[in-house]
């Protein structure tokens, strides 16, 4: 599932006060993957524990988020001992043990420069393939993701200056007239623990949600509509070889 999802900041004293510093006509884009890896666990399951799940935001090639997000809620299930969760430092993510499906709520908060507003997420926690029938494996993960783009339409110079060269920020191309401010640095910055993804340990199973992969997937969806429409076109030549077109009652 793609989705594009733009935030904007809310217009209040603050905002009215700083708008000199506002670049319009700029957006900046944030890729993110979210979703959840799930192992059986085979010999050790039991009646309540039969799975061991990560459910995670990430980078949609697996940057470092923190330089936008600042905290991540999830919300689960009422049965598991204190269910709302929060992590304030990148990677966002948790693992549990359980046995159920049940859909999860994902709050993501952002630095006080990003955006005022949280973002809510839904996801729902799949723990067992889709093939109910099919045999459960310890090796090979259930894995269910989704992609989307966080849009920020006109950024403050100060959080353009801190994002331009980061990898997990689309920033187009500016203004050669624009002199951005010196690039302040996060709060906190030095203790925080670097948060990309790419020597995760379940980096493997993540899905690939790269420019190629979607032009593939569009070229195989479009030959197959190309074939269905061929053999219609077959179907259709031979009945009508076997019956005569009708000809109209009057004709003008």
């Amino acid at each position: 599932m793609s989705l594009r999802t733009k935030m904007i900041k809310s217009s209040d004293d603050s905002e009215a006060k700083d708008s000199a510093q506002k670049l319009k006509g700029i957006e900046i884009s944030v890729p993110i993957v979210y979703g959840n890896v799930a192992f059986w666990l085979g010999k050790k399951a039991s009646e309540y524990q039969s799975h061991k799940w990560t459910l995670y935001i990430r980078g949609a090639t697996n940057e470092d988020l923190g330089v936008v997000i600042k905290r991540a809620v999830f919300q689960l299930h009422t049965s598991f001992n204190n269910p709302t969760r929060v992590v304030d430092a990148p990677p966002f993510e948790l693992s549990e043990c359980g046995w159920g499906e049940f859909e999860i709520a994902i709050t993501l908060y952002f630095h006080n420069d990003v955006c005022d507003k949280p973002l809510h997420l839904y996801h729902h926690l799949k723990l067992y393939p889709e093939d109910e029938s099919g045999p459960l494996s310890t090796k090979k993960p259930i894995v269910v993701e989704s992609y989307d783009e966080i849009v920020l339409s006109k950024p403050s110079e100060a959080f353009l200056a801190r994002v331009h060269n980061h990898p997990a920020v689309g920033v187009p191309r500016l203004p050669a007239d624009l002199a951005l401010p010196p690039a302040a640095p996060l709060e906190d910055v030095d203790r925080r623990k670097r948060g990309d993804t790419k020597d995760h340990p379940l980096s493997q199973w993540f899905t690939n949600f790269s420019e190629a992969d979607e032009l593939l997937k569009l070229t195989a969806a479009r030959q197959q509509v190309q074939g269905h429409i061929a053999r219609l076109r077959r179907q259709l030549s031979m009945v009508g070889g076997q019956h005569q077109p009708l000809k109209p009652a009057t004709e003008f």
